[in-house]
């Protein structure tokens, strides 16, 4: 096996098919289709076959969330910037922070590199989860500051279903990263899980807080687009600059830089 992990032609053929098959499934578009072939190669020059194995696990769980009971989920759709077809943009929102950090080990080996990236993973197939899997709930979400029910996909709002998605989802990565690196042993393992679930709060809080959130002046409805009923909506709330990727990013890099920094102080 781990012949076939460290294989450089294996793993760019394993590559190339991640980011094809993810075109052809239509769960990425073609920049998207050419950011994950980019992601895979900087993450296999730090992580080798280990690193895509694990990136893939999260590609593949979230996917299939997304695209999950989809007829369901086209209401709040409507409310997000993007729809379940990941651009680059959203691409390197998720995968930019693994891909820094495995161009990073591969030019300066520590052990830290590997906490860090594994983190950056269970961040984001946490909160991937909990926002596909949560929107399923039958009960309206709350607002981390209001603590009131607000609209199912309002950005900034947990769920008990979403909670215990998000939880699963970040453990799901930390036990593979667990069975896949003899460093990450079970103590490393328990940090990772949680270190992943206070990323999507994190990445939560900021969507509470400082992303922005437009209102449609045609309909009144809270959405997160700059154009919505064929007119331009208006800021309500955060930044114009701060949308949801600039988020996801932002909770991805705290998470992984304080498990590097906490393993750095331990070791």
């Amino acid at each position: 096996m781990a012949i076939l992990l460290e294989n450089e032609i294996l793993l760019l053929l394993g590559i190339v098919a991640l980011a094809w098959g993810g075109f052809k499934l239509k769960a990425l578009s073609l920049s998207g289709a050419v950011g994950t072939f980019l992601v895979g190669i900087f993450i296999a020059l730090g992580f080798q076959g280990y690193g895509l194995l694990l990136i893939g696990l999260f590609f593949v769980t979230s996917s299939f969330w997304s695209k999950y009971n989809r007829n369901k989920k086209e209401k709040i759709s409507d409310m997000h910037e993007k729809g379940s077809r990941r651009d680059v943009v959203q691409v390197l929102a998720n995968g930019g922070v693994p891909a820094l950090i495995g161009v990073l080990a591969y030019f300066f080996p520590a052990d830290y590199w590997i906490y860090g990236f594994v983190t950056s993973i269970a961040v984001a197939n946490s909160d991937t989860w909990a926002s596909e899997i949560g929107s399923l709930s039958r009960k309206r979400p709350y607002s981390v500051l209001r603590m009131e029910k607000v609209e199912t996909g309002t950005s900034g709002a947990i769920s008990s279903l979403g909670t215990l998605a998000a939880i699963s989802g970040s453990a799901l990565i930390g036990i593979a990263s667990y069975i896949l690196w003899d460093d990450v042993n079970e103590i490393a393992a328990l940090f990772i899980i949680i270190m992943g679930v206070i990323g999507c709060f994190i990445d939560t809080l900021l969507g509470a807080t400082v992303q922005s959130s437009y209102q449609c002046k045609e309909c009144g409805k809270l959405v997160e687009k700059t154009l919505h009923c064929n007119r331009p909506t208006k800021l309500v709330k955060g930044k114009a600059w701060i949308n949801n990727d600039v988020v996801n990013i932002s909770s991805i890099l705290i998470a992984s830089l304080l498990i590097m920094l906490l393993s750095s102080l331990v070791m």
